[in-house]
């Protein structure tokens, strides 16, 4: 279940070492800057990694989860920032737009976003809605004659600033809670559309993130994505595959971690010796690997499971649900320690600037709060394991 293909294999090395040569050289800037580079969209669009899950007839190559999966895996490896933009613009706005769009929707959105043309972008959390998103959602669309009035502020954005469609989900009818949202594809450029606020960081720089307010917005109703009042079935059928691509996140951020720890250990001396030959290193690094590799074969199986006929079905109360939050849970908690263990093994120098373990810890803690906190998780666990 978790060996690659040949195929598969070849996009991740395309990923790794695209990366590696293009974005390696400029990552302190990056970090330091916290700035996006110009042209990082539209090299990938060249590349052919912004379609991976995007139909071939709206100019994508219709691979699946596990493939992108892989890509952003790949891409975390040398800039997990860089790999969370990436997974924002393809997986949680273009994939679900090519999974719960009208062919009209797809036809004009899509094709744009797979060259790097455009930048995609999800607005589901709110300022007082993290957690809570859907019951705590605050932001309305009211209907107009042949349009919709949005109102509301999306809080934590990812490319929020950058974005040029947004996919907004905002309550139709506050009466019926939860079951009364619905989906938006709104565009950037439209009048009321503002960046009210750029957030700064202390990881995952160079990754835009934003708040974004909405005053008075009209969206044409033919932007009303998938059915009035059934923006939950949007949300919960994009959820699961957007926690295991961000796992894949995790997981490439765990195994440069260790990489690097290995490197610096066969290095470093101390006492007259490597001190890869001390035991509290060696277990340090056999764990990191033990973590490593278990959050690859949860991740892998995830994936795998997506691309099923049984996983493509997705939504609450599915297999494919409980493997997401399973995924993300471990391999995001894991990666946090490796990374944490990885710049124990540096020692002072770690904690210094100029070696690159000190970037992938203060990263590798935000896929413990973002798309859906560790607490959240278990709670979706428990549940599918209790029903």
């Amino acid at each position: 279940m978790y060996e690659l293909t040949d195929e598969e294999k070849l996009l991740a090395e395309t990923m790794y070492k695209w990366a590696l040569n293009e974005i390696a050289p400029i990552q302190e800037q990056i970090d330091e800057e916290d700035k996006l580079p110009e042209d990082f969209f539209t090299k990938l669009g060249e590349l052919g990694m912004l379609g991976i899950t995007i139909d071939e007839a709206y100019g994508g190559s219709a691979q699946g989860i596990m493939m992108q999966t892989l890509a952003i895996e790949q891409l975390s490896r040398i800039s997990p920032g860089l790999g969370m933009t990436y997974g924002a613009h393809s997986n949680l706005c273009a994939n679900n737009i090519n999974k719960n769009g009208n062919h009209e929707q797809k036809q004009k959105y899509l094709p744009p976003m797979c060259t790097g043309e455009h930048i995609g972008a999800l607005c589901l959390t709110e300022p007082n809605a993290g957690s809570d998103a859907l019951g705590g959602m605050a932001t309305r669309a009211r209907k107009n004659g042949n349009s919709y009035i949005l109102n509301g502020t999306k809080m934590f954005i990812t490319n929020g600033s950058i974005a040029h469609t947004h996919l907004v989900y905002a309550k139709t009818n506050p009466e019926l809670g939860p079951h009364g949202i619905s989906a938006f594809i709104v565009e950037a450029a439209w009048p009321g559309v503002t960046v009210s606020k750029k957030l700064r960081k202390c990881g995952m720089r160079g990754s835009p993130t934003s708040e974004i307010s909405f005053e008075d917005v009209e969206v044409p109703a033919e932007n009303l994505m998938y059915q009035e009042n059934r923006g939950v079935h949007v949300v919960t059928s994009g959820l699961a595959y957007e926690r295991i691509v961000l796992s894949g996140g995790s997981l490439g951020m765990a195994e440069q971690a260790l990489e690097y720890s290995i490197k610096y250990a066969k290095e470093r001396e101390q006492f007259g010796r490597p001190i890869k030959d001390f035991q509290m290193i060696q277990q340090k690094l056999a764990d990191m690997y033990c973590l490593t590799e278990a959050s690859r074969g949860l991740v892998y199986r995830a994936a795998r499971f997506a691309d099923s006929p049984e996983g493509k079905r997705g939504g609450k109360g599915t297999e494919l649900d409980k493997l997401a939050a399973a995924a993300i849970l471990f391999a995001a908690e894991s990666a946090t320690t490796v990374c944490s263990e990885g710049l124990q093994i540096h020692g002072g120098y770690g904690y210094c600037l100029e070696y690159p373990i000190q970037k992938l810890w203060r990263d590798a803690r935000l896929y413990e709060i973002g798309a859906g906190t560790s607490e959240i998780r278990r709670m979706i666990i428990a549940r599918e394991l209790c029903r």
